[in-house]
């Protein structure tokens, strides 16, 4: 544990995806008490003494919304996320600082911060449009995941029943958009036909900010070999998240009974809240849920790095995003409990760095290089859905 925690500050750890945001947002509403992440809180797994004991060098916050939002409301909803995570880093000037690119990260780790992204966790909250797009770019979004657990309009969801096989023509414009902006296209979330077509349009490396191998475990969320494989060509990288029905097949075997049992009560498991949080509970009183744990983490890094090779691997933990976490793992302070078990299995150093937030940086790096040439080429795109897939559409 020593020789992690001696690494890691050095490296440094860049986290693909934590909610923190909508966690906080979700305690308000239900009338919890005030989070104030300058001290350790236990309603969360985030807070700023945490991140530091966990040696996390940037973070991207999501700026998620639920997709039972559409239109103005996901746009709205999307917008008041990103001005709670805004508030934040000015709330706390010593310990977070905005990063708009690589070299952000640079500069404020220089000043002893913590370098914070946003990201957007969902196409819902574009409501098809670029200009949309554009203004969340504006605002300091630097990664859309595609979809989220229900389709959009323009691509498919890995949760949900296919639709357009993948994305439509309009939705492979908002690939183009994306990289022209600088914006990384986050496959997380996505169908495996929309992960194919995102490769096939995207000039820039993509990201997986928090998904696990779909190879070790049977999960939709999870990506197949054959797409980790593509990676290399690439240049993109599967963060790989600690989701314990991501990681485990009995945790997953144990998550399929649960959304038979919400099903048969009339819920939907792929977005309820407190409905659904209350059924959970009901439910595990009497099935004890199993645990996932740190090495099956390692694993699940370990594959990607065979498969797609080193450069190609991450981390996006999906702090506060999920019920429950792996043994050793249970918040954002245990990052050097993974980096230990890498070690413990001959992980080098550089692979490590690597892993922590190399390859990432990397791929932001390459993402500002697509889009300074892109932008020299072409100007905004003025697509709308209509134009593109319903060409035939009455006025």
């Amino acid at each position: 544990m020593n020789a992690a925690r001696g690494l890691l500050p050095s490296a440094p750890l860049v986290d693909g995806h934590n909610d923190l945001a909508w966690a906080v947002r979700e305690l308000a509403r239900r009338g919890g008490p005030p989070v104030d992440i300058s001290t350790r809180q236990t309603a969360t797994r985030t807070d700023l003494p945490r991140l530091r004991e966990g040696c996390v060098g940037a973070q991207f916050w999501s700026v998620y919304v639920p997709s039972r939002l559409a239109g103005d409301s996901a746009v709205t909803a999307t917008l008041e996320q990103v001005d709670f995570v805004l508030a934040m880093i000015a709330r706390h000037p010593d310990d977070l600082g905005l990063a708009l690119t690589a070299a952000d990260v640079d500069a404020v780790l220089a000043r002893g911060a913590i370098a914070s992204f946003l990201g957007a966790e969902g196409g819902h909250s574009i409501a098809c449009s670029m200009g949309v797009l554009r203004m969340f770019f504006a605002l300091g979004v630097r990664y859309l995941t595609l979809t989220h657990n229900d389709n959009v309009p323009w691509a498919d969801s890995a949760t949900d029943l296919p639709t357009l096989g993948g994305l439509s023509a309009f939705g492979r414009e908002v690939v183009r958009e994306m990289n022209r902006l600088g914006v990384l296209v986050d496959l997380s979330h996505v169908s495996p036909a929309t992960m194919r077509d995102a490769l096939d349009v995207t000039a820039a490396p993509v990201i997986f900010s928090h998904s696990s191998c779909r190879q070790l475990v049977d999960h939709p969320r999870n990506v197949p070999d054959e797409v980790l494989a593509r990676l290399t060509g690439n240049g993109g990288v599967c963060m790989v998240t600690f989701v314990p029905d991501f990681i485990s097949s009995v945790c997953r075997e144990w998550g399929t009974a649960l959304t038979a049992a919400m099903e048969q009560r009339g819920l939907n498991p792929r977005d309820v809240p407190d409905e659904g949080d209350a059924f959970r509970v009901e439910y595990e009183a009497t099935h004890p849920r199993p645990r996932a744990t740190t090495a099956q983490v390692a694993e699940h890094i370990e594959h990607v790095r065979d498969v797609a090779g080193i450069e190609h691997v991450g981390i996006g933990g999906d702090f506060d995003g999920c019920d429950d976490l792996p043994e050793g793992l249970h918040d954002v302070a245990q990052y050097p409990t993974l980096f230990a078990e890498l070690l413990d299995r001959n992980w080098s150093t550089e692979e490590c760095r690597q892993l922590a937030g190399g390859n990432v940086l990397r791929v932001l790096r390459d993402a500002e290089a697509t889009a300074k040439g892109a932008r020299a080429q072409r100007s905004a795109s003025l697509a709308t859905i209509d134009a593109l897939d319903h060409p035939d559409r009455p006025g």
